[in-house]
């Protein structure tokens, strides 16, 4: 059966390309034209071009696929234009999931994000069961995937056979990008974080994050969602993690967030004029305010979902980073 991976030039869907090429399956990837193909080089992979906001390329591509992963998001922490978010995001996932329905596509798995789960008032540990609303969403990413994750499950409700995977913050081999976890391994690397804000985080191995894709598609049952992470830590418990492996001191300053937020208003200010990403996300800021922290159980349960130590994690991304020359 052939299975269609979108978002297989990222972080996690080229993971989740690599994981069913070794398990054999026969494997289409779509990406835009001009693509970064770093990440399939070597992959015995179909590749077709195609765009999230191009309805006629999404079914020319889903033609003859039994399976959809459905990875693909615009995954950033600040945008010149916030419309590309809800444009590919949420649109996008409609559209794609729709013409899956009409192609006769017979399983999915759409992958959201730890940011659309909920978190208890007062502190603790997230979980699926835990409502959670649009005015708890910060930044325009996490709306939009809490947007198209609302849609997905309205889709299961009308009998689309589609699960929800909702990963933490992976990390590990091939983060190109790098992502917004990836970076804060490479600042450290860098030398370039004397300070930081305090935070909590959950970890997870890119490749159990791609391995929780296909144990998805093999026993999720439709419209549930679940949780893809491992361990909860603060990030100055990461930095110390860091600190062994690389053996860079870890950053002693702790700074308070509300000295923070100034800074990170005025650099969004500045990057809005010059189109130039800001040194200082506000979102990530505003968002270090939440210990983000989450109960696995249920993926670990019900589809297996395997738990690398995040050392182990942590040790292939410095040394990914390092082999390729980011530090």
């Amino acid at each position: 059966m052939k299975a269609l991976v979108t978002g297989a030039t990222g972080f996690i869907g080229g993971a989740v390309a690599r994981a069913l090429v070794k398990a054999g399956v026969d494997v289409r990837v779509v990406s835009r034209k001009n693509a970064d193909l770093q990440n399939l080089t070597g992959l015995p992979v179909e590749q077709v071009d195609g765009d999230l906001r191009d309805r006629d390329s999404l079914r020319r591509a889903l033609t003859g696929c039994g399976q959809l992963y459905h990875v693909a998001a615009h995954y950033a922490l600040w945008a010149k234009d916030p419309s590309i978010f809800y444009d590919i995001n949420v649109t996008g996932t409609k559209m794609l999931l729709e013409a899956a329905r009409e192609a006769g596509v017979e399983r999915m798995v759409y992958c959201s994000t730890i940011g659309a789960i909920g978190l208890p008032q007062g502190g603790g540990l997230g979980t699926e069961k835990i409502p959670v609303s649009m005015n708890q969403m910060a930044g325009h990413y996490k709306r939009s995937k809490y947007l198209a994750e609302q849609e997905v499950l309205r889709l299961a409700r009308e009998g689309l056979p589609v699960i929800i995977v909702n990963p933490s913050a992976p990390v590990g081999e091939a983060d190109v990008k790098p992502t917004p976890t990836g970076q804060i391994i490479v600042d450290f690397m860098q030398g370039r974080m004397p300070a930081y804000i305090e935070t909590g985080m959950n970890l997870i191995d890119v490749d159990d994050v791609a391995a929780g894709h296909l144990l998805a598609m093999q026993k999720g049952r439709p419209g549930e969602r679940y949780i893809l992470g491992n361990q909860n830590l603060l990030l100055n418990d990461i930095f110390q993690i860091l600190s062994r492996l690389t053996g860079i001191n870890a950053p002693r300053v702790k700074l308070p967030r509300l000295a923070i937020l100034p800074l990170a208003y005025i650099n969004q200010w500045v990057s809005n004029l010059s189109g130039l990403p800001p040194r200082i996300p506000l979102e990530g800021v505003r968002m270090a305010k939440y210990n983000m922290h989450y109960d696995c159980r249920k993926a670990i349960t019900e589809l297996g979902l395997p738990q690398t130590p995040v050392e182990v994690a942590l040790e292939k991304a410095v040394r990914w980073f390092r082999n390729h020359g980011y530090a």
